[in-house]
């Protein structure tokens, strides 16, 4: 197939819809429907197609793909691809991927599990014998396979219509040019120099003379073109056994690491069955274990029999509820949720209502919990980047990519361009635990993405980055559109709060009520009536994710793009 056009990013056409998407925030003033005073700029409302992501370059990208004619599964490579480029500390091909995708040719929800898997050499025991008591967030040893480009050619072969030459382009362009830096690129860029100057090939790839790039300062990664334009001539196939994953072997081995090219070369993305429950007659999907989708719907379960909607956005009465079902659902998040290639993973049991009842009925309207210990469901029987596209003929991608930390692991292994994931760390050396680590098994996931559908077909494609955040985040957000009639700008840019508890994915029971860090927009009253209840809460700067929605409005035949303002991205459509 031929090579179709990009128009170049950056070009006139990204500079004539960035004037209609983005300087409505220049025009706050303008009057709102009720409730909707916060929300920091106008929904982008298009006929044919949206892009919404967290860089403006990187939507732009996915849209130039659908105006030559590409579809959702297309743009979605292409705008994942550039975001590797232009956001390196979030995501990239040294991450891992998860998507959900609806067909409109077969009318159904297609999901894809393009995570990685443990070294086959790794033990519980090696980790032990070094004196260590938990995998370290930094170097080789928190290193899984990367997933990522096998998610792209997974979904490129199955809905795509284009090449991967083709598809990459942009990336491979934008990389080797180079791309100036938006504000809140730059701020994380700048925080991760001390960890990057720890690792020579990191600092030779992402630090011009020992500094992080400047705000508004144009950055190239030519190593990173180079792998780019590797997989792009050779295919997927290129990356896990070809050069890359030769390159990266010969570093882990060289630095007391355990991937192998056979590691690398068994790799596989596995498509899988969405999961959901019913909110209010909307149909909420998200992936089943090893990533942790299933909090948010267990928390929509507690919450669904509660009149949320009289007590308005931002009360005392709504937070309690959502903190109290939050704590609860990640209480069972800590114990259940690992791969379930390797573990028993009660899905079903977790997103029933039966179970849900029984949680519901934990929660004292009156007081926080002291402590919140698991549920047993068989009683009855930082860093991430998330993206969406809806194309002409509504087939709709909901993308989620993530090197975890902010650049991952810290550690660009040889000359490849781009930084390891840590994603290992996540696993847990107790020997009891289904998240433990074990040889070839992928670890627990924060990265979620998700879809709403209402009377079988797409009404939402939407997350929230920010890994414990965002399970809080879908719900606040579906709970904002749904019970509180938002649209879907504001839905995103209304003030969130994020429970911060003990409990993790390595087991260990919460203790204690947490801390409930709020946004601004949360009222001192609402603070204070929180606290009677016994919760600790205090105000807070960041931490509370990044949403990213497209809504489709059969009605109208057209889609509502929203792009939250604590990103530096947009939605973008035609």
């Amino acid at each position: 197939m031929s090579r179709f056009p990009f128009p170049r990013v950056g070009g006139p056409l990204y500079l004539g819809i960035m004037l209609v998407c983005c300087c409505s925030s220049q025009a706050r003033t303008y009057d709102r429907p009720a409730g909707n005073s916060s929300q920091s700029r106008s929904v982008v409302v298009a006929r044919h197609a949206v892009v919404a992501t967290s860089h403006p370059l990187a939507a732009q990208a996915g849209l130039d793909v659908l105006q030559a004619g590409g579809n959702a599964a297309d743009a979605a490579i292409t705008t994942c691809a550039v975001l590797g480029v232009v956001e390196p500390m979030s995501c990239g091909i040294g991450g891992d991927l998860f998507l959900i995708y609806w067909d409109h040719k077969t009318q159904k929800l297609y999901g894809l599990n393009a995570s990685g898997r443990s070294p086959r050499a790794i033990s519980r025991q090696k980790i032990l014998d070094r004196g260590l008591r938990e995998i370290p967030d930094e170097g080789p040893l928190s290193w899984s396979v990367p997933g990522c480009v096998s998610g792209w050619e997974a979904l490129r072969s199955r809905f795509g219509t284009r090449s991967l030459a083709e598809l990459l382009a942009p990336a491979v362009t934008t990389a080797r040019e180079g791309f100036p830096l938006s504000e809140i690129v730059a701020a994380s860029w700048h925080s991760s120099v001390p960890a990057l100057q720890r690792w020579p090939d990191s600092a030779a790839t992402y630090l011009i003379d020992g500094r992080a790039p400047h705000f508004g300062e144009v950055f190239q990664n030519p190593r990173l073109a180079a792998s780019l334009q590797r997989i792009a001539d050779g295919g997927a196939t290129t990356f896990y056994q070809g050069t890359i994953a030769k390159e990266i072997v010969a570093f882990s081995q060289s630095h007391d690491g355990y991937l192998s090219e056979q590691d690398f070369a068994d790799h596989t993305a596995e498509w899988v069955d969405p999961v959901s429950t019913n909110y209010r007659g909307y149909d909420v999907w998200e992936l089943p274990p090893n990533g942790q989708g299933l909090a948010a719907l267990q928390m929509l379960n507690i919450l669904k029999d509660f009149d949320i909607a009289s007590m308005g956005p931002g009360s005392p009465q709504y937070l309690h509820l959502l903190i109290e079902a939050k704590r609860l659902a990640f209480a069972d998040r800590a114990r259940y949720y690992a791969d379930p290639a390797l573990a028993n993973v009660p899905v079903e049991a977790l997103i029933s209502d039966t179970y849900a009842a029984r949680q519901r009925s934990r929660i004292r309207r009156d007081r926080a919990a002291e402590s919140v210990p698991h549920g047993d469901p068989r009683l009855q029987h930082g860093d991430t980047v998330y993206l969406t596209v809806v194309d002409n003929q509504r087939n709709c991608c909901s993308m989620i990519q993530s090197i975890y930390y902010s650049f991952g692991s810290q550690v660009v292994p040889g000359e490849v361009g781009f930084a390891m994931q840590n994603r290992g760390a996540l696993f847990t050396l107790e020997d009891e635990h289904p998240n433990r680590l074990e040889p070839h098994k992928r670890p627990f996931h924060t990265i979620i993405p998700a879809m709403v559908t209402k009377r079988g077909r797409p009404w939402l494609v939407f997350g929230v980055m920010g890994g414990d955040m965002q399970p809080q985040g879908h719900v606040q957000v579906l709970v904002n559109l749904i019970d509180f009639g938002m649209n879907v700008q504001a839905a995103g840019d209304a003030a969130r709060v994020r429970h911060y508890g003990s409990a993790t994915p390595t087991g260990r029971p919460e203790s204690g009520v947490g801390r409930v860090v709020v946004e601004s927009g949360i009222s001192d009253e609402t603070i204070a009536s929180l606290k009677a209840l016994g919760h600790q809460v205090e105000r807070g700067r960041g931490g509370f994710g990044g949403y990213q929605a497209i809504l489709v409005d059969d009605q109208h035949g057209t889609l509502h793009g929203g792009s939250e303002s604590r990103k530096d991205g947009a939605a973008v459509g035609y």
